[in-house]
């Protein structure tokens, strides 16, 4: 991708489908992330038992041809890899162990955030970034194509060293329910691809014709055991989770972080929040009051959040807030463990929300609405939000941007 002009500046505009952008790339979403944990099944009963994340895929690297030497030296070589929609994955698991030989946590101990994911339009847009990451002294990890998943994909680090990536061309999982087969993965990528590549269909086509069955890959299915009905289908809990995100990360310089996520990255600050003498930024790319919001790690332990990790919440709406009320009770139920530590404060646009502890100590934000950004990149003045109290009514009245968010686009279970 060429650059179109500069200004007096010097900085460099991008044409991006005949718009004009200071970065080669547009992010449009959150698409995946992951999380480095020491009982990978108690994680796997956790998001896939109560939380209804599908399992699309799960690769062993002790069981891959030329990665014994890395085998000897992980307590589990899984990477387990997780859906709520039609993603190939939304969310992935694998050991601490791997994380660390990984260089997850290169550059910080409590980084146990694997991957934070961001989709972009084009694959062009991918590969793209590459070259303008380098142009910027931005680290770059890795550049190419993975499998499972079929992602195009461009690995970064961000100031504190979580991984960044931004990826073009996700598998989707039909209504069949099985994911691409290994046979397929000889279309992987460990380095910068040439372009043009041809396209999906072309891919199937070509296998088909190499006499692979493109039928043979995993099943996916709920590993739920309960029976609800919610609105007017039969599934195994009384919520569905819609879509993934805010992240929240605790960073060591929020201005520099700021500038990373808005002058590279291309994010624009919806608000910045001062709690208790702590400036927090809220960051955001589409519609969706944010995204991405920043804390100082000094906060993490006022709040008295888990010091082992440098998420402060990752965000997991539900379909409405009757599935909210009865999601947290279904989890409390079940002897989740939930936690009042982060304040309403330090999650505007979000009106009721539940915040739950996953078994690795990761706080989970649960809610059901956003609040939506105009066409002014405004968002709604903080004294016409919605004051939530500690009582939950039984139900409530709609804002004006309730249900505006984009739809989940299949069916629930």
């Amino acid at each position: 991708m060429d650059t179109i002009q500069k200004t007096e500046s010097g900085t460099a505009i991008y044409d991006i489908g005949g718009l004009r952008y200071p970065q080669p790339f547009k992010i449009r979403r959150l698409g995946h992330f992951g999380f480095n944990i020491a009982d990978l099944d108690a994680g796997i009963d956790f998001y896939a038992g109560l939380l209804g994340f599908r399992i699309t895929d799960t690769r062993d690297l002790k069981k891959i041809p030329g990665r014994e030497e890395m085998a000897k030296r992980l307590e589990d070589g899984r990477i387990v890899f997780m859906s709520h929609n039609s993603d190939h994955h939304a969310f992935l698991l694998a050991h601490k162990s791997l994380g660390a030989i990984f260089g997850d946590d290169a550059v910080s101990k409590d980084i146990t955030v694997n991957q934070i994911t961001w989709q972009v339009g084009t694959m062009e847009e991918v590969f793209a970034a590459a070259d303008y990451f380098r142009e910027k002294d931005v680290g770059i990890r890795r550049v190419g194509r993975d499998m499972p998943g079929s992602n195009w994909h461009t690995y970064i680090r961000d100031p504190d060293g979580h991984t960044v990536e931004l990826y073009y061309g996700m598998e989707q999982i039909g209504w069949d329910g099985r994911s691409k087969p290994e046979a397929l993965y000889y279309r992987a990528f460990r380095e910068r691809p040439d372009l043009p590549q041809i396209s999906e269909e072309q891919e199937v086509r070509e296998a088909i014709a190499k006499g692979i069955d493109i039928g043979a890959g995993n099943v996916v299915r709920d590993r739920g055991d309960g029976d609800f009905i919610v609105a007017g289908v039969r599934l195994k809990r009384p919520f569905k989770i819609v879509n993934i995100g805010p992240m929240s990360l605790f960073v060591s310089d929020i201005a520099a972080s700021e500038e990373f996520y808005t002058r590279t990255m291309g994010f624009v600050r919806t608000e910045a929040v001062t709690w208790r003498g702590h400036r927090c930024v809220f960051l955001h790319n589409g519609g969706e009051h944010h995204s991405l919001s920043l804390f100082p790690k000094a906060l993490r332990s006022e709040l008295g959040l888990n010091p082992n990790t440098s998420v402060a919440s990752m965000g997991m709406q539900v379909g409405s807030y009757r599935q909210l009320v009865d999601g947290v009770a279904f989890l409390k139920a079940k002897g989740a463990q939930f936690t009042d530590a982060i304040p309403a404060e330090l999650y505007p646009g979000v009106d009721y929300a539940a915040h739950v502890i996953d078994p690795a100590g990761h706080c989970l934000m649960l809610y059901y609405y956003m609040e939506r950004v105009g066409w002014d990149g405004r968002p709604r003045p903080a004294s016409e939000r919605r004051k939530v109290g500690k009582d939950w009514p039984e139900s409530l009245e709609p804002m004006s941007d309730t249900y505006a968010d984009p739809t989940f686009m299949g069916p629930l279970g």
